[in-house]
């Protein structure tokens, strides 16, 4: 097996945690980072010589620069999987909420993939990997600044897929959208179907990175849902009622690697 260098933005908990886990156990050189850098210690301990590690707030504007950097202590880059990213239910329309989805979503996803096309067009070559989500299929009525961004991600990842062949760059995109994923960041007091288990999840995250699959939903019960949503004409869609089912009292906070 080839020896790759991968760099993973969002790496300190949930999806990004496992599959940089997974990567590291598989043998790869691995460049970390998050906000906070105490799980990230935890996985370079792991392989102390393997593993780099830095703190990244995609929000700032320092984070490409500080990409650039976790890039060099790593000896290079091959693969860049993006799983950085928020997402909240937001029915009242806070202000504060959906600003911090649209810079997390928006500015700071695509401001650190165009950083990466443009090293990889540089380069010759190489693989840009996005976790975005089933969320940005249809809008969602329940967190409206979630599901809009994750449409975003998607429609720039198929942009730049079309402008590497374009280019003849050899860039490879791949779009990974999960369903519900079991994470600490799933609110307790919330009935989420389908719940899938994380560390499951990471393993066909990284199958599907492997193969550079254009494009993978996870899994083939969540393809099934969003291939009848896409079915569902608009009209109809806008009066249909979508939400997750409460235990208890209402919350905002969900997944950020998963749609509401």
């Amino acid at each position: 097996m080839e020896q790759k260098r991968i760099i993973i933005i969002g790496a300190s908990s949930g999806i990004g945690y496992e599959v940089a886990r997974l990567f590291i156990g598989k043998g790869h050189i691995v460049g970390v980072a998050a906000r906070r850098t105490q799980a990230l210690e935890q996985l370079k301990s792991i392989a102390p010589e393997r593993v780099s590690i830095k703190a990244i707030d995609v929000t700032e504007d320092n984070a490409p620069t500080l990409l650039e950097e976790l890039i060099k202590a790593t000896g290079g880059m091959d693969t860049y999987i993006h799983v950085s990213g928020i997402g909240k239910q937001n029915t009242a329309l806070i202000q504060e909420q959906e600003e911090i989805t649209f810079a997390t979503n928006v500015k700071g996803f695509g401001t650190l993939i165009g950083f990466a096309y443009r090293y990889f067009r540089e380069k010759g070559r190489g693989h840009i990997v996005a976790i975005t989500s089933i969320a940005g299929t249809k809008g969602l009525g329940t967190a409206p600044s979630y599901s809009a961004t994750k449409r975003f991600q998607s429609t720039y990842l198929q942009a730049l897929s079309q402008l590497s062949h374009m280019e003849h760059s050899h860039v490879s995109i791949t779009d990974i959208q999960p369903g519900f994923v079991d994470t600490a960041f799933l609110a307790s007091n919330q009935n989420y179907p389908l719940l899938m288990p994380v560390n499951k999840v990471a393993c066909q995250i990284v199958k599907a990175i492997e193969k550079k699959k254009r494009k993978a939903i996870i899994d083939w019960k969540f393809a099934c849902i969003t291939f009848i949503w896409r079915l569902i004409p608009n009209c109809i869609w806008e009066r249909l009622h979508i939400a997750t089912t409460h235990k208890n009292t209402p919350t905002h906070n969900i997944n950020p690697n998963t749609p509401i």
